[in-house]
């Protein structure tokens, strides 16, 4: 079945969400030789070292109320397990530890007490699971396919998770209720849809598809409802990855490729496009700090039906390759 065709056009700038602001960006980036977390001003500038050790470190995810970042790395085990450290790179802690298989992607609950992430643990493929945000949960699988599903992410009210998923096929965004139930295909296409954000307001999810002209790759916004999708970046000589919705929900961060990968933002609308980043390697997976400036406000719910889509095999899956090259 046809997905739901691109709006034309430029949408007006949204306001600033009440009751948030942007603090500072964190990222991965290749330019001491090896992935590590980083960290900068919201204006591209102080980029600094959070992580140093000859492992990956991927991932990155602030808590709800900026003091942590979640990751996932590879430092203690050589697979890939979740930790969570503080906003400095300080006092970092593993949360998982399965005997087999690998956890990826983690992304923390409205409320800061769980996360969700995907993990190959008990299957071939990946799956979604939802732990406390504390050592040695015990997580739940919300997910149970022969299909990759991966890369979830938390509604802003809490009670729906988007992830990516092949089941159908292709690459699908899809939405389910945050206990598992409720599976619905969102973008429904035969194009290659990955990496969900949803807006500080509930109302619409950014992604990347490869619904460009030409086949490129670009950032596209669409309804929670399924409809009014609009390709934001509409740049086919370029191709564009890894959305990340600012927490007033005026700014969209992502990644750009030209010869390598680079950090940007741009207006949720698409317009005014800066780069951030810019070294001869890639810097990747930007999340943006939340910074409280009021009382939060009540999001809108999120009716019925953001992500990194692993490849069908894991033989040369590591932390974050899927979802930045």
């Amino acid at each position: 079945t046809p997905g739901p065709t691109p709006t034309p056009g430029v949408t007006p700038t949204p306001g600033p969400t009440p009751g948030a602001s942007n603090g500072k960006i964190a990222f991965r980036s290749f330019r001491d030789g090896n992935a590590e977390i980083y960290v900068m001003d919201a204006n591209g500038m102080n980029q600094s070292r959070l992580t140093t050790n000859p492992a990956d470190d991927s991932s990155p995810a602030w808590s709800p109320d900026g003091t942590k970042i979640a990751f996932s790395s590879s430092r203690d085990t050589g697979l890939s397990r979740i930790y969570v450290m503080d906003a400095d790179g300080t006092n970092p802690v593993r949360l998982t530890n399965p005997s087999i298989g690998a956890d990826f992607n983690p992304a923390w609950s409205p409320d800061g007490t769980k996360i969700a992430f995907d993990s190959n643990r008990d299957s071939a493929s990946p799956e979604i699971y939802v732990m406390d945000a504390i050592p040695d949960s015990n997580p739940i699988r919300l997910t149970n396919n022969s299909s990759s599903d991966s890369a979830p992410v938390w509604s802003p009210d809490g009670t729906k998770i988007a992830f990516t998923s092949s089941r159908d096929g292709d690459s699908e965004i899809f939405v389910m209720a945050s206990n598992g139930s409720s599976q619905d295909n969102l973008t429904n296409n035969t194009l290659f849809d990955s990496t969900p954000t949803w807006s500080p307001d509930g109302t619409k999810i950014a992604f990347y598809s490869s619904g460009g002209s030409l086949g490129s790759e670009e950032i596209f916004v669409i309804g929670v409802g399924g409809t009014g999708l609009t390709n934001l970046t509409n740049a086919p000589a370029t191709d564009e990855r890894n959305p990340a919705w600012s927490p007033d929900g005026t700014k969209i961060l992502y990644n750009d490729r030209t010869t390598n990968r680079e950090i940007y933002v741009m207006d949720a609308n698409g317009m005014n496009r800066t780069n951030l980043t810019n070294n001869s390697v890639d810097d990747t997976e930007p999340d943006w700090q939340r910074l409280a400036t009021g009382p939060t406000p009540t999001p809108v719910p999120t009716p019925g039906g953001g992500c990194f889509v692993p490849p069908a095999s894991l033989a040369n899956w590591y932390p974050g390759q899927g979802n930045s090259n």
